[in-house]
């Protein structure tokens, strides 16, 4: 019978330390995962304003957002999210994420704000596989290339200006690395030429 006991109250001791330690662990994944999602949101907002002007928007941008369908002009074959910048509940710009399929090393993702008047107030490269020291200056981290874009349209440069300097463009190349500079000059072009294509479904967001 004390044997019988001892078993049930080790049991029960289990299981209590059990039902603890499950609900801790839900805890701090629910925690972790709350701050992770808050950490995202403030990296999207931090790269959000560095390409987009505060004085062209008053609204969310990071819930303010939609799909399209695939279009390759975008580099995807999946849908493709825009996020929609208001001024007093006006469309002024879309930051597109849009994607330069042919790069060195693969696929580079992109930010692309263009206002609504058809020019790029900023972009930035947010992930790519290119090589240290050559391909990845299209990061702003390891040069400013990529501000190269700001204040483009499609009638600045002319449409033949739109290259790297390799191919007759405007554009510099990096010393031995000349595919990924030109996909990304590629990718930015063609982002222009899907919202001008777009513009009235675009801007009637």
């Amino acid at each position: 019978m004390e044997l019988l006991s001892s078993i049930r109250r080790n049991s029960i001791g289990l299981g209590i330390f059990a039902v603890f330690t499950a609900g801790l662990i839900a805890l701090t994944q629910l925690y972790t995962k709350k701050t992770i999602e808050n950490n995202i949101i403030a990296a999207q907002v931090a790269a959000f304003n560095e390409i987009l002007p505060a004085q062209l928007y008053d609204n969310d941008l990071t819930q303010d957002s939609a799909l399209l369908a695939p279009d390759d002009l975008l580099g995807s074959k999946e849908p493709v999210k825009i996020h929609i910048a208001r001024k007093q509940g006006d469309v002024s710009g879309i930051i597109f994420e849009t994607i330069a399929p042919s790069g060195y090393n693969g696929n580079l993702y992109l930010l692309v704000a263009i206002d609504r008047n058809g020019t790029v107030t900023g972009s930035r490269v947010i992930s790519h596989k290119e090589t240290p020291g050559l391909g990845d200056k299209v990061d702003l981290k390891k040069s400013n290339w990529i501000l190269s874009f700001a204040n483009t349209s499609l009638s600045n440069p002319l449409e033949k200006d739109w290259g790297v300097k390799k191919d007759g463009g405007q554009f510099d190349q990096f010393t031995g690395a000349t595919i990924t500079p030109r996909a990304v000059v590629r990718a930015v072009k063609n982002t222009l030429i899907y919202f001008e294509q777009n513009k009235a479904s675009l801007l009637a967001q």
